[in-house]
Formats: C-alpha cells, structure tokens, sequence
C-alpha cells in the first residue's frame, strides 16, 4: 500500500521533491519537499484509490469504528468519502469553536460515547492534528487511532502522540515516496540525503 500511494501522490504532484531548488514553505522554512494532498480531491481515480487504501487500513486498525472525523479543513473529503465507502456517520473538527450559534467546534454526528476514527491529510509535527484530537476527546468520544494520508516521518511527531497515548498510521510516507523517486530517476542518492538531513534538522 504504501509503495501505491507514494506513486499516486508523485503522479499528481500531490508532493514534489526539488532537493536542488527548494520551495519555501509558509512559515519561510526553505524545503525540499512540498506536499499539497488537495490535489487529489481533483482527481477522480486517485481520489478513490486513496479511499480504498483509508477503508482498508481502517478495516485492519479499527474494524469497530462507529464514526468518521476530519481535520478542518484538508481532512474533510477524505473522511466524507470514507464515511461513504464505509456506510458509517461522519463528522469533522474545527480549529476552533464557533464563536456564534452554539459554538460547536465538532459538526455533524455526534462522537459522545462512540468509536472514531480521526482522518489527517499530512502529518508533519502533529500539532494541528492533535488539537483536533484533543478536541473530540474533549466531546466524549472514543478516539481509536489517527490515519493520514502522508507523513514526514519525524520523530518528535511520534514522540508527541504517544505522549497522549493516541497511534497514528499513514498510507504513505517520506521514506518510501524517496525509494519510489530513486527508481524513477527523479531525485539521485546524493539527493537523497539532502531530503533527509531536512527532515533530521525539523526535528532538532
């Protein structure tokens, strides 16, 4: 699986590695790597291949799931058309409380006394997804495990979850997308290194 979804995300440049010509990230981080997962929500087949491979993950880590959650806002699709293949309720978490109306910061099913699963397009630090996960805690549920779509790999983001006693698992990830580039030709071995020692300096 993971192999498959590290094709699928290099075929439509949903992450790009550029080790020679970095990109600049949000925060003026300059990287090697650029992920932007929303581009499968545009395409047809990969959008339900990644689906397929999310429910077959979720039928092997959490076959007694009761409800689907989403991150806002990356999150949400995916959980909709898992939810979908799943035949199960969804609902998703917003980065805040609204502050109007009854200030809901978890819209859609209700999570209090239910079994969920929580659904990431990328995990990097892990901090925006724990704040969601924090969140649906917060509202009663039964957080099983987080599955994202993509994820770095870094340390300090596995060490921060298992502080919270919370698992996560990714469909793909850093390690196995580079093996795929080597044996595409798009990135070299000395490349190779230039993108790990940046995901090494992320976790200092």
């Amino acid at each position: 699986m993971k192999q498959r979804v590290a094709e699928i995300l290099l075929n439509i440049n949903a992450v790009e590695l550029s080790p020679d010509a970095p990109f600049t990230w949000a925060s003026g981080i300059q990287s090697p790597i650029y992920c932007d997962n929303r581009k499968i929500i545009g395409d047809v087949e990969a959008r339900n291949e990644i689906a397929d491979a999310f429910a077959e993950q979720i039928r092997a880590q959490a076959p007694d799931v009761e409800v689907i959650a989403g991150t806002s806002t990356a999150g949400i699709p995916h959980a909709a058309y898992i939810s979908e293949k799943l035949g199960l309720p969804m609902c998703y978490v917003r980065g805040s409380k609204k502050k109007h109306g009854k200030g809901n910061q978890i819209e859609g099913a209700a999570v209090a006394g239910r079994k969920v699963v929580l659904i990431e397009d990328l995990i990097s630090t892990g901090g925006s997804c724990l704040e969601a996960a924090e969140a649906l805690k917060e509202s009663g549920a039964d957080l099983l495990t987080v599955i994202a779509i993509f994820t770095y790999g870094i340390p300090s983001a596995a060490q921060a979850f298992e502080r919270v006693d919370l698992t996560f698992h990714a469909l793909s990830d850093l390690d196995t997308l580079i093996d795929v580039s080597i044996s595409r030709g798009v990135i070299t071995e000395a490349q190779k290194d230039t993108v790990l020692r940046f995901r090494e300096d992320l976790s200092k």
